[in-house]
């Protein structure tokens, strides 16, 4: 059995300093209340979190490219938050369930993703992005905060069947906002439900910084609720694993549900629909690039004398690798013919299916005729 994690969302003193193992400049630092869920982490295994997060960003970075180059009608970049998203998700296990929002390309890499996984739903391609019984990840979810309700009801079955699985839901700081996130608050600490709230705040929703959306820190919310809560920097791969050790540990033991804060930072646009610089201070910008994950993680690993140039070249091909897998995956992908959309929607055809076909086949002809006139 673990040591016991004090929640540290009690008062406003506590919440004014995200807890970290791992400091900006990569020295370790001693944390009583983190350091026992990772106290097996050696440096072979950090190399391996730091191998996830090098090919976490060249994935992020292949998908922008896809996205400018006409590939992809959208993507959301998740750069600056591999920490959050590796050290969480490597930390969840195989029968657990996780419920993402759009941005968790991390956690479904983490989770056993396939090349064409990442790009499948942003090309607007059949299907979910993925298999989500394959995978133990329910299809990403755009609409906002949505998906934190679907995982307390998850959770509210997994306490019924008996079994030993905790439901798993990440959200942005913009999420919380929202009505369906405080709802799914009130249901899981109302029945004590299995579930773990991770909240990514990137410190922006779209344009809106995240002082104006919340004039405390969010972690504090949720005791609130009757939920402990831990906030923690989001840029330490290893604080970000313990607190998740800690709230699965929490939530599988029967005590209910618990919440994370991960405080970290969006370096991109919100989507490649976005322009971050109509709204977002350089210097801001330049600041938490000198609080880089990845850069973090390096330099402790350097510092120990665990970590040789080898090693990082061939973390980096290893990241080419993937990066090309993905991208030959994407344009591989056929795109059936407009109509078969209707293809399998009810069992049995009838004249109002029919009708609607009829209509969008029209609907369609009407720009071969334009062209050609």
């Amino acid at each position: 059995m673990s040591p016991q994690i004090t929640p540290i969302a009690d008062t406003a003193q506590d919440l004014e300093l995200s807890e970290r193992i791992l400091n900006p400049d990569g020295s370790r630092i001693a944390n009583p209340r983190l350091d026992p869920f990772v106290a097996d982490v050696d440096a072979e295994q950090l190399r391996s979190l730091l191998r996830d997060m090098v090919i976490l960003r060249r994935i992020d970075a292949e998908g922008v490219a896809l996205q400018r180059q006409g590939q992809l009608g959208l993507w959301a970049p998740c750069q600056g938050q591999e920490a959050t998203q590796i050290g969480t998700a490597r930390a969840i296990a195989a029968q657990d369930f996780v419920f993402p929002s759009y941005r968790e390309t991390g956690v479904i890499y983490a989770r056993g993703a396939q090349p064409g996984d990442y790009v499948r739903m942003w090309r607007g391609e059949e299907g979910a992005a993925y298999d989500p019984a394959a995978l133990g990840v329910a299809p990403l979810q755009i609409i906002i905060g949505a998906q934190t309700l679907h995982a307390v009801g998850y959770a509210l079955g997994i306490q019924h069947d008996g079994a030993d699985e905790v439901a798993v839901t990440y959200f942005g700081d913009g999420a919380t906002s929202q009505g369906d996130v405080n709802e799914a608050m009130i249901f899981a600490a109302s029945y004590q439900a299995p579930v773990v709230f991770v909240c990514q705040n990137n410190h922006w929703a779209i344009s809106e910084p995240v002082a104006v959306q919340s004039q405390y820190p969010i972690a504090g919310r949720a005791p609130g609720f009757g939920i402990p809560s831990v906030r923690v920097d989001g840029n330490d791969i290893l604080a970000c694993m313990a607190a998740m050790r800690w709230a699965l540990e929490h939530a599988r033991s029967g005590k209910g549900p618990a919440y994370i804060e991960a405080v970290t930072y969006r370096m991109g646009p919100h989507t490649t629909a976005d322009d971050p610089t109509r709204y977002r201070d350089e210097a801001e910008l330049e600041s938490w690039r000198r609080r880089d994950p990845i850069a973090r993680l390096e330099a402790h690993l350097r510092a120990a004398g665990a970590l040789t140039d080898e090693h990082q070249a061939e973390t980096q091909a290893a990241a080419d690798v993937v990066a090309k897998e993905m991208r030959a995956a994407c344009l591989g992908m056929v795109t059936r013919p407009p109509l078969a959309v209707f293809d399998g929607v009810y069992a049995e055809p009838h004249t109002g299916l029919e009708r609607q076909r009829d209509e969008y086949a029209a609907y369609l002809a009407s720009f071969e005729s334009e062209a050609s006139a």
